[in-house]
């Protein structure tokens, strides 16, 4: 039951977070026919403008430069009254002519000879605080609006040399720029026009025919589909019953929390006993779940940049390939159902994570993560660029681009998460079992002074578990990890055990075991389980290594010390107190481990050392673990089985190869002399 408990929690959380309103639900593409019914628009709607059009228009909008200027009204009244006053002299009868052709002149607007700003056939000119619009052309530089103002009063005064009169007395310096140019004010005019363009670019009224069924759907129909899908899911798609829809989001939550449930038990069941890991599993599947459930709706404009690999990632540092993949591609479905041009987006991201994973193996350090994360915005880049060429999808390839570079490049970021979720889980990676193989450790480094000949037989089963599990592609270095650590509980105690017992025979002392019944020697044994698993648990060693100390014998007896109890007249019924207390092995490399350890302290009985001999070995010792039941609940197949029997009789071959007998160099010399 405890295993239904993460499950029924990552069940609520999708649930909550599954969108309440109805989905646009016609699957369609540009340039292919309308597989639906005929579609009638229920209601009114906008015709909204592809992202590409707003863009272009932005830029248009953008590159029009409309100047704005202020009218200087203290110019011209101070200008006009001195034209009233001026002394004319004999040609006071001009005044009139004067002032009205320089009100004409102030009234069109002056501006410096270096024109009007900007490249608008508009300017903007601010009068007595309102702003109006006037075509340029209207707008006079100073040298032709003192021309103009001459021809004006010349044509008033036709009788009169009005050129040589007005520039002898000065009169045409009463023209002046009157127009005064406010750059603040001109970018902000053009920043607002450029992101005020319309959104939209036209209008569809209810009953009105969008796509006829087997209709092409050109970019016009498409356009006008996709407007309305929007405007039903802002509307009418939460018009739906309540009731109805937390029902479909049940079964929805359900489907993909059942897809995953199935996912751990057909590849890797004893995920559901190990609770580190299995919570991890499933924080990791819902916090990426939930991010492709809420992003198409909250922040559709981001969901590209959204870091989606990360999650193959952070499960690839714990879990075996096919779980990760599996666990990867339920979580990512919630963008196939919810996100615009799911299609595309669901398959963009589990291509880039799948390949993200198998190039991660060998480009997961220092900089060699950056290069990865090029491989999978290629990846991501490509499947986009590929829906993008055959129509599936939209869209600025600009902005995708980075869009994407930056999706990839967060999984560098994001990465290091996965040593802290390492240390909260007491999870083990790659390099947690790096650092646990290193004999300088301190525990190891006690092993190795309080039981040297324990130490030393943990480095033999070390190197013969690494031949073996590699010849059937078990976890080679999790297997030499177990095999290092598996009998730690002799540090205790470590006089009991023969492969340490020279160091009381160097000492003049007797045997550990002399004296002793049977049953108290078992007993004293035994207890290297326990306290093995007691020093992992101190030592905050992970699960994994401690289920190799619980399995490496299983739940076998102490044999010698068993048939000297029966043979002194103990009771069979007995049994359990010669009877190890671990766990049956249930993975590859606990069964490795097992036969490993078995076969190397065996090994040291061998009185020949032929092919023969080794078959006959390690046939027995395998045999005899099958008649107890030790490999009934273990993964391992007859196949592998059998490859694990051949690789464990070559290594015993190559460790005690014959030698070539060399001749004695000193009787050779004598030989030689004599």
């Amino acid at each position: 039951m405890k295993k239904f408990i993460p499950l029924i929690l990552v069940f609520t959380i999708i649930l909550l977070v599954l969108p309440r309103s109805a989905k646009f639900n016609y699957d369609y593409r540009k340039g292919a026919p309308w597989k639906h019914e005929t579609l009638i628009a229920q209601f009114d709607f906008p015709i909204l403008k592809t992202e590409d059009e707003l863009m272009e228009e932005r830029r248009q909008a953008a590159e029009v430069t409309i100047p704005y200027y202020k009218y200087q009204e203290d110019i011209v009244t101070r200008n006009l009254r001195s034209a009233e006053t001026m002394e004319l002299g004999e040609w006071a009868g001009m005044r009139t002519a004067v002032v009205s052709a320089l009100r004409d002149v102030y009234g069109r607007g002056v501006v410096g000879d270096d024109g009007i700003a900007g490249n608008s056939d508009i300017i903007y000119i601010q009068k007595d605080k309102r702003a109006a619009a006037r075509p340029a052309s209207e707008v006079l530089r100073l040298a032709d609006a003192r021309n103009a103002f001459i021809a004006s009063v010349s044509a008033e005064c036709p009788g009169v040399n009005a050129d040589s009169v007005l520039r002898a007395l000065s009169v045409d310096e009463l023209v002046v720029p009157n127009l005064n140019y406010d750059r603040l004010a001109s970018e902000q005019l053009n920043s607002d026009a450029s992101i005020s363009v319309s959104p939209t670019s036209g209008y569809v009224s209810a009953g009105q025919l969008i796509v006829s069924q087997d209709e092409i759907v050109t970019a016009e129909i498409a356009q006008m589909i996709s407007s309305y899908e929007k405007e039903y899911s802002a509307n009418i798609g939460s018009s739906t019953p309540g009731l109805l829809f937390w029902l479909g989001n049940a079964i929805i939550a359900l489907v993909l929390v059942t897809f995953l449930y199935f996912a751990i038990r057909l590849v890797n069941p004893t995920v559901f006993t190990d609770s580190g890991k299995y919570l991890y599993l499933t924080l990791i599947f819902t916090v990426f779940t939930v991010l492709a459930i809420v992003i198409p709706r909250t922040h559709p404009e981001y969901l590209c940049a959204i870091p989606f690999v990360l999650c193959a990632l952070l499960l690839e540092a714990f879990f075996d390939d096919r779980l990760v993949a599996m666990a990867y591609c339920i979580s990512m479905l919630p963008l196939l159902l919810f996100a615009e041009s799911g299609r595309m987006v669901f398959t963009m991201f589990v291509a880039g994570g799948v390949v993200s994973m198998m190039t991660f193996k060998h480009l997961n350090k220092g900089w060699r993560q950056f290069l990865n994360a090029f491989i999978t915005f290629v990846v991501l880049l490509t499947v986009f660029l590929g829906f993008r060429l055959t129509e599936l999808t939209g869209g600025n390839i600009l902005r995708m681009t980075w869009m994407l570079l930056i999706s990839s490049f967060l999984c560098v970021a994001g990465y290091p998460l996965s040593y802290l979720f390492e240390k909260i889980f007491n999870l083990v990676s790659v390099y947690r079992l790096n650092e646990l193989c290193d004999t300088s450790s301190p525990l190891l480094r006690e092993l190795e002074q309080k039981a040297p000949g324990t130490f030393q037989h943990s480095l033999q089963v070390m190197n013969m578990a690494d031949a073996v599990a590699g010849a059937i592609g078990a976890n080679v270095q999790l297997v030499r990890a177990g095999a290092l650590y598996h009998d730690i509980g002799k540090i205790l105690n470590p006089m009991c055990f023969v492969e340490n017992e020279s160091m009381l025979l160097a000492e003049g002392m007797q045997r550990y075991h002399d004296g002793l019944s049977p049953m108290q020697s078992a007993q004293d044994i035994i207890k290297h389980i326990t306290d093995g698993d007691e020093l992992a648990q101190k030592h905050r060693l992970p699960n994994v290594i401690r289920a190799f100390i619980l399995s490496h014998h299983g739940t076998t007896v102490v044999s010698y010390f068993y048939d000297r109890f029966l043979k002194a007249g103990g009771s069979p019924a007995e049994r359990g107190e010669f009877t190890y207390p671990g766990i049956k092995p249930v993975t590859k490399e606990q069964t490795i481990l097992m036969l490993c350890d078995s076969v190397e302290a065996a090994s040291r009985s061998l009185k020949e050392y032929t092919p023969e001999a080794f078959d006959a070995f390690v046939e027995g010792i395998v045999d005899g673990k099958m008649e107890e039941g030790q490999f009934e609940d273990a993964e391992i197949s007859v196949k592998d089985l059998g490859i694990v029997k051949n690789s464990l009789k070559n290594y015993l071959a190559q460790m005690y190869h014959g030698r070539v007998a060399y001749p004695n160099k000193k009787n050779k010399l004598i030989g030689i002399l004599k």
